[in-house]
């Protein structure tokens, strides 16, 4: 009994077996050209085949079926796909259409590291509260006044690319030259932080030693040439030159003073010597010279010039010998002429010396002849003819001096642009 119910068993299975393979026989196609992806990617049948584990009795009918339905599949992957319209979504044997854009999403900009780049991304500096008035207890935003004041330190303090040399002229004894000197030079210092140095080019004997502060050394110009031989050794020092200067701390720069006695009268070759000492040391020369526009000196001082500056009151010899001096560099080519234009007149006035039928008369004069006319306030520490302290100026008179000091600090950069493009 048990025998005749297994041989029953065993029938109807061959017979399923042979109905199932007979339903999936393989069409007979031509074999379509490879896709080379369909061969790299995994497909669910050959998943589950390698997955599979052997067949036993009871599961080989299974086994049979899937080893029939495993031709179909492969007969319905290489059979052509019919005309119609396209089918929805990606195909089992497909690559969907985002595939690429999810294996190389865009990548986002990658931040530049350049310097230029780093330095123009920079927060710009904050403006510095006001330092004076009560602006400056409230710690407020500047004034305009102080602002100007700024924005004239700044040039003062501009960087010269080679050093640079100020003349101080007018023939006219009595002008205001050596003070006028003086405070140039101290309004320079004191932006520029040092650097800067006043020469009393007086041919014999002036003033400046008498003006300023006698404070490490007595010497004068005519010591300076005697040192001359150790000076120029390539190994001298800015030490060595100032053992003959005199140091003005207030203002923040060095006195080289003229001679005390009119014995030795300095030449062409003697400026030049100085002038090439004091500017291997000394970025900033502001030269006061003589009223003897003749001199050797004073002519190589106006050659050496890459500004003057023109003192004068407002009295008629004052302006009478300004306005002759500039007639007679008028007369002496295109280099006078072209610091004839680049000139800064500081009007330096004494108790009672303002004649304003004279400034009514002249200031259009020199306003249209020279690039700025800067007016300095009488200051009572001028008038008094001692040596004059920076510290001890009147504020309106420190402005004025810081005014001139960027005046001609900008004539300069005029002159060093244009030498730069091929000009004088």
């Amino acid at each position: 009994m048990t025998d005749t119910h297994n041989t029953g068993r065993e029938k109807d299975r061959e017979a399923a077996a042979a109905e199932v393979r007979r339903m999936w026989q393989p069409l007979s196609v031509q074999p379509p050209a490879v896709d080379p992806l369909a061969s790299t990617l995994p497909t669910p049948e050959r998943t589950v085949h390698e997955t599979a584990e052997p067949a036993t009795d009871e599961t080989a009918v299974d086994g049979e079926v899937a080893a029939a339905e495993a031709p179909r599949h492969s007969a319905a992957t290489t059979t052509p796909r019919p005309a119609g319209p396209a089918p929805i979504g990606p195909q089992p044997w497909e690559l969907p259409s985002s595939y690429e854009n999810q294996a190389h999403p865009p990548q986002p900009p990658q931040p530049s590291y350049r310097a230029d780049e780093l330095i123009s991304a920079l927060p710009l500096p904050r403006e510095a509260p006001a330092e004076k008035g009560v602006r400056g207890m409230l710690r407020m935003r500047p004034g305009a006044a102080e602002r100007l004041e700024r924005l004239a330190r700044e040039m003062a303090a501009t960087p010269f690319r080679r050093p640079v040399t100020i003349t101080v002229a007018n023939p006219k004894g009595g002008s205001g030259k050596t003070p006028t000197t003086l405070l140039l030079a101290g309004a320079l210092g004191q932006a520029r932080g040092g650097g800067v140095v006043a020469w009393d080019n007086n041919e014999l004997r002036g003033n400046m030693h008498l003006r300023t502060h006698d404070t490490n050394s007595r010497s004068t110009v005519t010591d300076l040439l005697r040192a001359m031989p150790m000076l120029t050794l390539p190994d001298a020092r800015v030490g060595d030159v100032g053992a003959y200067l005199r140091h003005q701390t207030a203002g923040q720069y060095d006195v080289l003073t003229s001679a005390t006695t009119t014995y030795a009268q300095i030449e062409a070759q003697d400026f030049a010597q100085i002038h090439k000492i004091l500017s291997r040391f000394y970025k900033v020369l502001v030269i006061d010279t003589g009223n003897n526009e003749g001199s050797s000196n004073w002519r190589e001082a106006m050659k050496a010039s890459d500004a003057i500056v023109i003192p004068i009151k407002w009295k008629s010899l004052s302006c009478a010998a300004a306005v002759q001096m500039l007639e007679e560099l008028d007369q002496q080519g295109a280099a006078a002429q072209q610091l004839i234009r680049r000139a800064v007149i500081a009007v330096s006035n004494g108790p009672g010396d303002v004649n304003k039928d004279v400034e009514k008369q002249l200031r259009p004069y020199f306003e249209a002849r020279a690039a700025a006319v800067v007016d300095i306030p009488t200051d009572p520490h001028i008038a008094a003819e001692g040596p004059l302290d920076h510290s001890a100026l009147q504020p309106a008179t420190r402005r004025a001096a810081l005014e001139l000091a960027a005046k001609v600090a900008e004539q300069i950069n005029n002159t060093l642009r244009t030498q730069q493009g091929g000009g004088r």
